[in-house]
């Protein structure tokens, strides 16, 4: 057991690998339009992420030779029980010690608040499998809590919102100097920037009611990416509006002001059941020498894919198309989980 303080590294930080999971649920299998295109998707983002680093698919008993069929072979494959396909929020959290060790923040898991029990119950218990397999410690908390619902910048600032941490559907008795000082505690971190809410596709009934990682993450110390609607019509126009004037007028646990950044949303998309979708190209994902970036088959794409390669001049921009994602309710972000190098 490490007696060392636990701090959770910038996902730009040098990784050990990422770990996934397979698309299982009947909402992410008929939501992107069919399993074979769920596959398709996830598989294109594990495929792309295994260039750069080890990438390890958590796939449920009897769907490996399938899983098999659509991942590069370098992938590794880990067979156990899923009911659930985003990675990012009911694997581990991973941490470091000042001593050098590998740590997993195991949160409470409640399926976003109830929405997916019974199904996430055996969710509950995958970071406690995953730490095992990694050889982390395994740092149990009493939170609430999922992994899309944090950024860090690594040195002491976290991004949150209230609709997720502070939402009665899962922190019921916890207040807001609670939620902080656990959060605190569990990544090193010492200042919190909360915004309010998320975005209007993420409150429906398979949404998370209001992750950060679709609305804002940190590119790098003082600077945050932040997810901006244009269209004044648009639901998201107001709350895209307000979290830029937040994180604007915030500072960081440096006392820096932030550089905010904006990335426009590409033009609006419907999923198959002609329900709009909140594109976001915040849900981007680190890996070693790259990023892996959601596409949309939009014009925006290129654009965003330019800044991305100024903004990141020593890595490779890698565009994944993830349209099929966000209609099952995420995006590359939400399907991965970095493991740091420790």
């Amino acid at each position: 057991m490490s007696n060392g303080r636990w701090t959770m590294p910038p996902e730009w930080s040098p990784h050990d690998g990422t770990w996934m999971a397979w698309p299982v649920s009947d909402y992410v299998l008929v939501g992107t339009g069919g399993a074979d295109g769920a596959y398709r998707a996830w598989a294109g983002v594990a495929n792309a992420i295994a260039r750069f680093e080890r990438l390890t698919m958590m796939v449920p008993p009897g769907q490996v030779e399938t899983a098999r069929g659509y991942l590069d072979d370098a992938i590794e494959i880990v067979e156990h029980p899923i009911g659930e396909s985003w990675m990012r929020d009911f694997g581990p959290t991973f941490v470091v010690s000042s001593d050098g060790a590998l740590g997993a923040v195991d949160w409470q898991f409640n399926g976003w608040g109830g929405r997916t029990f019974p199904e996430g119950a055996m969710d509950a218990l995958v970071a406690r499998e995953i730490a095992r397999r990694s050889g982390a410690e395994r740092i149990p908390s009493k939170l609430v809590n999922e992994g899309g619902g944090i950024h860090v910048d690594g040195e002491g600032t976290v991004l949150v919102t209230e609709s997720v941490q502070l939402n009665p559907n899962r922190n019921p008795s916890w207040t807001r100097e609670e939620v902080e000082a656990e959060l605190h505690l569990r990544l090193g971190t010492r200042k919190a920037i909360w915004l309010p809410r998320g975005l209007v596709a993420d409150t429906d009934e398979t949404g998370t009611d209001g992750h950060i990682d679709t609305l804002a993450c940190f590119a790098a110390p003082g600077v945050v990416l932040a997810h901006r609607e244009p269209d004044p019509q648009h639901p998201d126009f107001a709350t895209c509006d307000e979290n830029i004037r937040i994180l604007k007028a915030a500072t960081d646990a440096e006392g820096r002001s932030l550089e905010v950044i904006e990335l426009p949303a590409p033009s609006p998309k419907r999923d198959v059941n002609g329900n709009p979708l909140s594109l976001t190209y915040v849900n981007f994902s680190f890996v070693n020498g790259g990023i892996v970036m959601c596409a949309f088959e939009d014009p925006r794409d290129a654009e965003v894919a330019e800044l991305f390669g100024r903004l990141f001049p020593d890595r490779e921009i890698v565009p994944v198309t993830a349209t099929r994602i966000f209609e099952g309710g995420g995006g590359v972000h939400c399907i991965t989980q970095h493991q740091p190098r420790a």
